[in-house]
């Protein structure tokens, strides 16, 4: 019969962390919380304990088991090369209520180093491998302590329901389980929305917590165009890239725009002789309010487009990690002058400047950024 330790009874989880991770190094399959649903787990480098999960859960062949990680970071060593498309939704969906299914078998990939049975049972279709982070505290805890990931798959058997309780599974795996953590009903109540992503497209294999509109929005990449106040250059820029995308019809509403600056208060409107430009070429930037450059900006921004090589320079040394997505807006690497204070002529000429610039990029940015979405949604019995 399962022991049952109760994680909302407990005031220091420590103990319970303790004699979790003692199981799993001691081979045993272990019931878990998540946000989604229960899920057995069992150490993705023992292959017995691989086996007995396979044995409990009574998984058919054929339907690949997840790896457990600590993060969103900790994916790219098991796939060795971060796809854009992959690296959006892993770091803006998890931790949460996603399981991301992308090629990872690789030769030189830690997949490729699993023991054999155990890469069997979690490799799929087209070499791809699905990856969790549980957003659970405790499973966090669990996990720092643990040498490699975790084989996941939900505490069921099929044609039962997905189970959102501890005390559900302890009446569907009790006899057979050493060990269940029950943390009460789970934050979500169902499971994770399960998405594959191969290359620059992504099919939603299973609907789940994360509804298919949001999954869009994840999907869509983030141009941030920034000079130095955000009141002047990057609000046009800002503009005149979104009427370009607009121009794309259907496309050109899969990217996010919007401005910054490396030295911007928050909330300054543009410059009036901005607004006057931009409303002559159909724009409306009246309602633009300045805004920093942020860590926050930067940790979801695909590309970083700057107005001067100052600009790129004073990113990246705040930001070193972003020297492959920061570039100037001029794609010869020159500067678009500050018109600040000057004349409605001068910034219409600086409106040129930056409208010949983003024509430049356009091809490019249609060509790499723009995501592709399919439904297939085979149900798939990914955790």
């Amino acid at each position: 019969m399962a022991t049952v330790l109760d994680l909302r009874r407990a005031d220091d989880p420590r103990d319970i962390v303790h004699r979790t991770v003692e199981s799993l190094a001691r081979g045993q399959v272990v019931a878990i919380p998540t946000e989604t649903i229960y899920g057995l787990a069992a150490d993705a480098l023992n292959p017995i304990a691989v086996a007995r999960l396979v044995e409990i859960k009574r998984q058919s062949p054929g339907v690949p088991l997840v790896l457990a990680v600590r993060g969103p970071n900790e994916i790219l060593d098991f796939v060795c090369q971060w796809l854009p498309l992959a690296h959006r939704l892993a770091f803006r969906c998890m931790p949460g209520p996603l399981t991301l299914v992308t090629p990872a078998a690789g030769q030189d990939s830690l997949v490729s180093r699993l023991p054999e049975s155990v890469k069997r049972w979690v490799i799929g279709d087209q070499d791809c491998v699905g990856f969790r982070v549980v957003d659970h505290p405790v499973v966090a805890q669990v996990q720092q302590f643990l040498r490699g990931p975790l084989v996941l798959t939900g505490a069921t058997l099929e044609g039962s329901e997905n189970p959102t309780s501890g005390s559900q599974v302890v009446q569907e795996f009790g006899s057979v389980l050493p060990l269940v953590l029950d943390d009460g009903p789970t934050r979500y109540g169902g499971a994770t929305t399960v998405v594959r992503v191969i290359g620059n497209q992504y099919e939603i294999l299973r609907h789940g917590a994360i509804e298919a509109s949001a999954m869009n929005e994840f999907a869509k990449p983030l141009i941030v165009l920034v000079c130095t106040g955000n009141t002047c250059r990057s609000p046009m820029a800002e503009g005149l890239l979104r009427q370009r995308f607009a121009k794309l019809g259907e496309g050109g509403h899969g990217i996010n725009v919007i401005s910054a600056g490396v030295a911007a208060c928050e909330g300054a409107l543009a410059s009036p002789q901005a607004v006057e430009v931009m409303d002559a070429k159909g724009i409306d930037i009246s309602s633009h309010q300045s805004r920093p450059l942020s860590d926050a900006i930067i940790s979801r921004a695909d590309l970083v487009l700057t107005l001067t090589r100052g600009h790129r320079a004073a990113i990246l040394a705040a930001w070193p990690e972003m020297e492959n997505r920061v570039f100037t807006l001029r794609t010869d690497g020159g500067d678009i002058g500050d018109p600040v204070g000057g004349s409605v002529e001068l910034y219409e000429q600086c409106a040129r400047q930056i409208g010949e610039a983003i024509d430049q990029w356009l091809p490019r940015l249609q060509n790499q950024l723009l995501p592709h979405a399919h439904d297939s949604s085979d149900e798939q019995e990914l955790t």
